[in-house]
């Protein structure tokens, strides 16, 4: 039997390193990245410290500020305000999830569009939609850009993005209609949930559900890419069940796969936002 292609994230993070690397070497700055993170829960510390690690193996400014969990809303966004004020900070991510007392969206309204390099903001979201110069989620950029780099052409392509959250769905719908892909976003109530998933040339699978999807949801031959990071009994897991390799021309592992790329795509959008703020280009 011969099992679907391996679609590595971490050979595609390499590649865009080596390319930020270069683009890096020929600036006359150093771009900025600040970090904050409300409390300790372990997932947050252990995504911060790999955010400020290869951010600071590039080369980047990076600074990770830790306030306590109990930090007030008023407090927070008058921190936010006060980096979008200085001119040496180029990017500023806040660290989701944030503590049930503070409002996400009022922190996401509140970072510069210019410095939002998480791509969450408003005018980002619409810049997105409409075919705009901006910022934009680091999961689906990860996403485009590992299928670009394996050679999928997504014009005219059908793509299945099962999941419509803010962070990777909505984002990446839009993202894959740039590419000129036709694209359906399917989710929980969607009908006959795996009569649509087997239409996709292209299956995205972002929906939190450890190996939900199995073979008999997929296209035969069909590129599939697992999205899902689930914890279960100390293992990370995929949304996708292992044996639609036995299906698919191609898969992307977990972890190994999406993951890297997230992080590879947050240090390309740093160097993007300190491009963009710092020669004034058009957004």
């Amino acid at each position: 039997m011969t099992l679907a292609r391996t679609l590595s994230g971490h050979e595609v993070a390499e590649t865009v390193y080596r390319e930020l690397r270069e683009t890096l070497s020929s600036l006359p700055f150093v771009p900025s990245l600040r970090v904050i993170r409300l409390g300790e829960d372990p997932a947050s510390v252990s995504y911060v410290r790999l955010k400020d690690k290869r951010a600071r193996e590039l080369g980047l400014l990076s600074q990770v500020e830790v306030f306590p969990a109990d930090t007030p809303e008023e407090a927070l966004l008058g921190r936010i305000e006060a980096l979008n004020q200085d001119p040496e900070v180029d990017g500023i991510l806040v660290q989701l999830p944030l503590p049930a007392h503070i409002r996400t969206e009022r922190v996401l309204e509140a970072i510069s569009p210019l410095k939002d390099v998480d791509g969450f903001h408003p005018l980002n979201v619409g810049k997105l939609w409409s075919g705009g110069e901006g910022l934009f989620p680091c999961t689906p950029l990860g996403v485009v850009r590992l299928l670009k780099h394996y050679g999928v052409e997504l014009r005219g392509k059908e793509v299945v993005v099962l999941g419509r959250s803010n962070i990777v769905g909505k984002p990446l719908a839009g993202l894959l209609l740039r590419e000129d892909a036709t694209v359906t976003v399917a989710h929980s109530r969607t009908r006959n949930l795996p009569e649509v998933t087997r239409r996709a040339e292209v299956l995205v699978v972002a929906v939190g559900r450890p190996h939900l999807v199995r073979k008999e949801w997929v296209r035969p031959g069909a590129i599939v890419v697992d999205v899902g990071v689930n914890r279960v009994e100390g293992k990370l897991l995929g949304d996708v069940h292992p044996e639609v390799a036995e299906v698919a021309s191609a898969l992307t592992p977990v972890p190994g796969g999406v993951g890297p790329m997230t992080v590879a795509m947050l240090m390309a959008n740093t160097v993007k936002a300190a491009l963009l703020r710092r020669h004034g280009a058009p957004r």
